[in-house]
């Protein structure tokens, strides 16, 4: 079976491109589709099984990150991205689309109370590079591993975000990891999660940088699982040794799987 992924755009969308590539490389039909054109015919969102929210600065971020892609979201296919919700279909938010994912509540998730945010980065910079990730053990999310781990016992992902500390009520993250939620932890060179900088690039408490909602569908993260789908993207692939796929390709490889 065919499975159909929908990458879908807006203005300021700039990793759109290379995620509809990496949905491609694990066996998707992945079509990038503008979020206006979706709002007059969601014929494609009822046809798909995957929608991601790809990585960029949604309209300059111009009053928050993801928050007016995510506004938009909200009215123009509140109705649409609730029925496909339901009918099981997976989401995928990436960097800015986590932030669109957050602002819109479909993270922590829609039905929940709890309220989170993505703020500025605890080092007030924009931090650009490779960081680690651990995968939790115990998660709810239907399409992430914990055994899909590269030789050196974590995931090695770039990230590139100016807002990227998760902050919520008193008690709401301890929650959070209570019921599985938790996807992702930055972590150090011993794979243990961490809240040091430069190890943790934002700030988030116990290096949280991933997040699903109840059902395990939604997954929300800060590293870009499409800018490390091949071998030569890591920075020191020529010290690696034999080539192999990138460690982000398991990530759009185990959305296929989940989807068909």
């Amino acid at each position: 079976m065919n499975v159909k992924a929908i990458v879908l755009r807006s203005a300021g969308s700039n990793c759109d491109t290379e995620t509809v590539r990496a949905f491609g490389m694990a066996g998707a039909d992945a079509d990038l589709v503008h979020i206006r054109a979706l709002a007059e015919d969601v014929t494609a969102l009822r046809e798909a099984s995957i929608l991601c929210l790809p990585g960029g600065f949604t309209f300059g971020d111009m009053v928050g990150a993801g928050r007016i892609m995510a506004l938009e979201l909200r009215t123009l296919l509140g109705e649409a991205l609730r029925e496909f919700q339901e009918r099981d279909g997976l989401i995928l938010g990436i960097c800015n689309g986590f932030q669109v994912l957050v602002q819109t509540g479909l993270l922590p998730g829609w039905d929940d109370d709890t309220r989170l945010a993505l703020t500025l980065n605890a080092s007030a910079r924009f931090e650009s590079r490779w960081i680690r990730v651990a995968v939790e053990q115990e998660t709810l999310c239907r399409f992430v591993a914990p055994d899909t781990l590269d030789p050196a016992g974590a995931w090695e992902l770039p990230v590139a975000h100016g807002e990227g500390q998760l902050v919520a009520p008193d008690g709401s993250i301890a929650m959070l990891e209570s019921r599985h939620q938790v996807v992702f932890r930055c972590c150090n060179a011993d794979g243990a999660p961490t809240d040091d900088y430069p190890a943790n690039p934002n700030g988030t408490p116990g290096g949280i940088t991933g997040l699903c909602d109840p059902t395990g569908r939604i997954l929300g993260m800060m590293p870009h699982p499409e800018r490390h789908v091949s071998f030569h993207q890591h920075p020191a692939w020529t010290r690696r040794g034999e080539e192999r796929e990138g460690i982000g390709l398991s990530l759009f490889r185990g959305l296929v799987e989940a989807a068909r």
